[in-house]
């Protein structure tokens, strides 16, 4: 009774605030739109069993904040976005209710890549396996985030075992191959996106992800191409206009963040863009989330 009490009274004093609420947010700047979030395990104990709702509609309220700021993802405007106040929401989220799976899929989406919090995602995807053990696309994404970003392969490796034995998919079973024996690449960089893109239902975000694929594509072009120069003429090419002078490419791609291709001194294709890690440079989002 006290429990349904305290959420009717929490409900008539949110109604009633409301407007006031959305006055001052208007007058606010962008930076702080998303507001103040509860700590997930306090507002867990007030809410009780509406804890799902509740967890829900922190998802919800994540996923449309975003979702609006795609132009600023997109330009790489990093310092317009609420990373560290997204991710406590998303915290809460999970909290509530980790078996929402909008909730850990986001996270993901969000944080491990645009913001570059790998470890703040990797922490509430690991909080998340604890309820969903069955749910195969959390190792999945535990083993990408900690084999591309953090080169920890052994891990990576683990988890991808536990994709493969959750599925039996050769796509899985191969990764973690891969990753036990000799870490990642683009071109499992590559898998997981198309898989990402797949799965995305929010148009905005999916955009996000369709522009990194075509960088890495064209990263994964030149990387090809550099490998046939070494095999034709037994060296690594000292820059990316030799691949033209000896008609292995016709013309250098483009860059969709902006940045120039170039081949580092051990044969690596990369790019002044750092593929949208512009948020290194001026962002709030340089230090690692708690």
């Amino acid at each position: 009774m006290i429990k349904y009490l305290t959420f009717a009274v929490s409900l008539l004093l949110m109604i009633a605030f409301m407007p006031h609420f959305s006055e001052v947010m208007q007058q606010r700047a962008s930076l702080v739109k998303l507001g103040f979030v509860p700590k997930g395990e306090l507002y867990k104990a007030v809410v009780g069993s509406f804890r799902w709702f509740e967890g829900e509609y922190y998802t919800f309220r994540s996923i449309v904040y975003y979702g609006s700021k795609v132009k600023a993802v997109m330009k790489r405007r990093y310092n317009e976005i609420e990373y560290y106040n997204l991710y406590q929401t998303l915290k809460a989220a999970i909290i509530l209710n980790p078996y929402n799976e909008d909730a850990y899929y986001f996270a993901q989406a969000a944080l491990a890549w645009d913001a570059r919090q790998v470890k703040a995602a990797i922490k509430l995807l690991e909080y998340v396996y604890k309820y969903r053990p069955w749910d195969f696309q959390i190792p999945f994404f535990l083993g990408f985030d900690y084999g591309y970003f953090l080169h920890d392969y052994k891990k990576a490796g683990e988890y991808y075992r536990d994709a493969a034995n959750l599925t039996h998919a050769s796509l899985f079973v191969n990764l973690a191959a891969k990753y036990l024996y000799e870490g990642g690449d683009t071109e499992s960089a590559i898998i997981y996106l198309k898989y990402m893109i797949s799965q995305t239902r929010n148009k905005n975000i999916k955009k996000i992800y369709q522009k990194r694929l075509n960088a890495l594509l064209k990263v994964e072009f030149l990387q090809k191409a550099v490998e046939k120069y070494k095999t034709k003429f037994g060296k690594k090419p000292a820059s990316l206009k030799e691949l033209i002078d000896a008609g292995i490419i016709e013309k250098i791609p483009e860059d969709p963040y902006g940045g120039r291709f170039y081949i580092t001194k051990n044969g690596k294709i990369e790019t002044t863009s750092k593929l949208a890690e512009g948020w290194r440079h001026g962002s709030n989002t340089s230090n690692e989330f708690k």
